[in-house]
């Protein structure tokens, strides 16, 4: 690269190494001082990309070891894919979904933007408690765009379906491609503690935006589950396999 490398440039390196696997998860990047030696860079430059790719949750800072490709926490999205395929079901043998919501809201700005429509554009939502063995897991609310619901009225009925968007993808007549995962940690509301059997005062729970997309490109759901504990990553997992 030319001696007038920006962060950007160099981030973007790093990144097309992760998203094709180059680098898999758990591999260790250069050090900055390599970093600065490759590119030509000065040494905030080549942290200012490093910082970027962190902050894309692309990668982790591990104690003693230095920057690392950041791997999934929920490893199993895509075993639970075929899972669906071989047993008809999207859940473990001891969970199971009850389903506390259905109907039509307005798509808020983190939901509009994942489904590529205008704020306040109608959508399905599905809200779900999730247990194993009696006790609550997580609280998951997913939202379905017009095209999905049209091929799925199932989705409009408070019935679990054990695997929703791999319905409408079978409707659809299109495989899943990738999930998008995107993790934060906030204080739980109200509304979530009560679902999820919690009762301190002020809880941190996990926040995870999954966008399931199809290999057309199409969205075929964006789902919100709420958990306990706390994170930040975020990555794709690839449902199928690429010739």
């Amino acid at each position: 690269m030319p001696e007038t490398t920006g962060y950007a440039d160099i981030a973007a390196h790093y990144r097309k190494k992760i998203q094709t696997g180059e680098l898999s998860p758990g591999d260790t990047l250069p050090s900055l001082r390599e970093v600065c030696a490759q590119f030509g860079v000065a040494q905030t430059t080549a942290n200012r990309a490093y910082k970027k790719l962190k902050l894309e949750g692309l990668t982790l800072a591990k104690a003693g070891v230095g920057t690392v490709v950041a791997g999934p926490v929920s490893s199993n999205i895509a075993a639970r894919v075929q899972m669906h395929e071989t047993t008809g079901r999207a859940l473990g043998g001891d969970e199971t979904s009850h389903i506390v919501e259905v109907g039509t809201v307005g798509a808020d700005e983190l939901v509009a933007p994942r489904l590529d429509v205008s704020p306040g554009t109608p959508v399905h939502v599905r809200r779900r408690i999730v247990s194993r063995g009696g006790v609550p897991l997580h609280l998951s609310s997913s939202y379905y765009p017009a095209y999905v619901i049209a091929v799925t009225p199932e989705l409009t009925e408070p019935v679990s379906t054990g695997g929703s968007r791999e319905l409408a993808a079978e409707r659809l007549g299109v495989p899943q491609e990738e999930v998008l995962e995107e993790v934060t940690s906030r204080l739980a509301t109200e509304q979530e503690k009560t679902a999820l059997g919690l009762t301190a005062g002020d809880v941190v729970v996990t926040q995870v935006v999954r966008t399931v997309s199809l290999t057309d490109g199409r969205v075929v759901e964006v789902a919100v589950k709420v958990v306990g504990g706390s994170a930040i990553l975020r990555w794709s997992t690839p449902l199928r396999s690429k010739a």
